[in-house]
């Protein structure tokens, strides 16, 4: 669209539920300074309730791994193909891409050949891991908006256009009651310890995940009885995904926030399940075992301490531990720059081994709270509030004229 023609038209991409909900608070602020704009794109009920035209759904894309790629390749690149279609039918004036970089970045080619601008928004681990893929950035991206410092520094040092913007999560990880509030609303006893799960967002995730995080809880039990457990369910994942492990208990309530449900292979173990209202579940949590992802910045800015696992399949796994090129792979602990909560990836990712280090939190006072002042360092990192306005202005300054690198390194 010609200046002129009308309102500015942004076409923003994200393809999992961490990007749908960066994108939603970048959307609420961009709009809040820029009423005029209109957005469409990829994303899910976060952008769809910030005001984003939705054309595919989050859930068409939420797959992780290279074995999970090689598997829904052909409905990726089927997707891809549409919406490289409507960015030469409609021409945005402005290409925004949320994480999910091997989706992203093949759209960022196609919109740069058409003379459309983009800004990619969290940048991929190139520090970690295929440090090679900074060449196509550079190529395909006209800016680069990034959550961590060192991540400014590192693209600063290659002579890409960055900005560092500060974490959006400083903003949004924050309850809306207070811990009692909370704990009465999901039926929680202040006088028992509460154990949170999260298993992740993607499905492929749930399915590798939950057993394993529910038999480490399976065994905790049998050490602490008493405990209470809670499960904040992704935006991204339905209540019924959780059958094949869990199954609701009759109450006799209706509650669309809160969903009491038993072990299906151990009745005598229960948890509640919780939607839209995740921050508040995770205050009442006196430690959580947490897939590795935004969820572990998310506990550590609540200053929950927590035990991170994580498996994918065993090909994907056996090329990343070649390519990987730093010691940890949860974001607390790299923003950290230490182990300051413990990893179990893989093969190390074992009931007995998670179940110990959960007990550890809940049987010694002193490491839990070593943890929390830990955490609050990594809060510290991450930036000042205001992250979301930060990447919302940087979008208008794109609008407004070209943006070089004299302008963002100052």
């Amino acid at each position: 669209m010609q200046e002129g023609e009308g309102n500015r038209r942004i076409m923003i991409v994200a393809g999992e539920a961490s990007g749908d909900l960066h994108g939603g608070n970048l959307v609420k602020a961009l709009t809040r300074l820029d009423p005029t704009i209109e957005l469409f794109g990829i994303g899910g009920s976060q952008m769809r309730s910030a005001g984003v035209d939705i054309r595919v759904d989050i859930s068409e894309l939420a797959v992780m791994g290279l074995t999970e790629v090689l598997l829904h390749y052909r409905r990726l690149r089927r997707i891809l193909r549409q919406m490289q279609k409507l960015l030469h039918r409609e021409r945005p004036d402005l290409l925004v891409t949320v994480d999910y970089p091997g989706f992203n970045l093949r759209l960022a080619k196609t919109a740069r050949a058409l003379g459309i601008k983009v800004l990619h928004y969290i940048s991929p681990q190139v520090w970690a891991w295929r440090e090679h893929r900074v060449r196509s950035i550079a190529k395909r991206v006209d800016m680069m908006a990034v959550l961590l410092p060192f991540e400014a520094q590192f693209y600063r040092q290659r002579n890409i256009p960055v900005r560092f913007v500060g974490h959006p999560l400083v903003d949004s990880a924050r309850p809306a009651m207070g811990r009692s509030e909370a704990q009465r609303l999901i039926g929680l006893d202040p006088a028992r310890q509460t154990v949170g799960l999260l298993p992740g967002s993607r499905k492929g995730e749930l399915k590798r995940l939950m057993p394993l995080l529910l038999e480490s809880v399976r065994l905790l039990s049998r050490r602490l009885p008493g405990l209470q457990l809670v499960l904040p369910l992704a935006s991204s994942l339905e209540l019924q995904e959780l059958s094949p492990w869990l199954e609701p208990i009759p109450t006799g309530e209706h509650q669309n926030q809160i969903h009491p449900m038993r072990f299906r292979n151990d009745g005598s173990l229960q948890l509640t399940v919780t939607r839209g209202c995740g921050y508040d579940t995770m205050q009442c949590c006196d430690m959580a075992i947490t897939a590795s992802g935004t969820a572990t910045l998310e506990l550590a800015l609540l200053g929950i301490p927590m035990v991170i696992v994580y498996k994918v399949a065993p090909l994907t796994y056996t090329i990343a531990r070649r390519m990987i090129t730093i010691p940890n792979v949860g974001l607390v602990n790299i923003v950290a720059q230490q182990p300051i909560v413990p990893e179990f990836i893989q093969h190390r990712a074992t009931p007995d081994r998670i179940g110990a280090a959960a007990e550890r939190y809940l049987t010694e006072p002193d490491l839990a709270w070593r943890t929390r002042e830990s955490l609050a360092g990594v809060r510290r990192a991450l930036g000042k509030p205001g992250g979301s306005e930060n990447v919302a202005r940087l979008v208008l300054e794109m609008l407004e004229k070209d943006v070089t690198v004299s302008t963002i390194q100052e």
